[in-house]
């Protein structure tokens, strides 16, 4: 059984950092493709960034230049590097986990992902 558990939100100031982890269980991380989504309240979940060992990432424009994915899978651990906060990046993180290869096209897909964590809150003030 596939389980993911995110561990480090919080609440920062508008322009501080956060680093995000999404350990994973019951499965070798090398072996499937990662995302970050997030969903704040009254809104649809939306992709933030996507990793496909060796292929390179994806990023959801809004946090291109603040936000770096990462993975260690020596650790079967997936990261997500947040500078440069702003109220408006404030919600639920979720990391998200699928057999199945994503393309530019495709990464965001909600429905296209298997295995979820239960999120962590990340909170901006202004």
């Amino acid at each position: 059984q596939v389980q993911l558990v995110e561990s480090g939100g919080g609440s920062v100031q508008a322009g501080g950092s956060l680093r995000l982890s999404c350990a994973a269980s019951g499965y070798s991380s090398v072996r499937y493709y990662l995302a970050w989504f997030r969903q704040a309240p009254g809104k649809e979940r939306e992709a933030v960034a996507y990793t496909r060992a060796g292929f390179g990432t994806f990023y959801a424009d809004s946090v291109k230049g603040r936000f770096t994915i990462s993975r260690d899978n020596t650790k079967n651990t997936l990261y997500l590097q947040m500078n440069s906060l702003k109220p408006e990046d404030t919600a639920m993180y979720y990391c998200a986990a699928d057999l199945r290869p994503k393309y530019s096209d495709t990464w965001f897909g909600v429905s296209l992902y298997n295995y979820w964590g239960q999120g962590t809150q990340v909170t901006v003030s202004s």
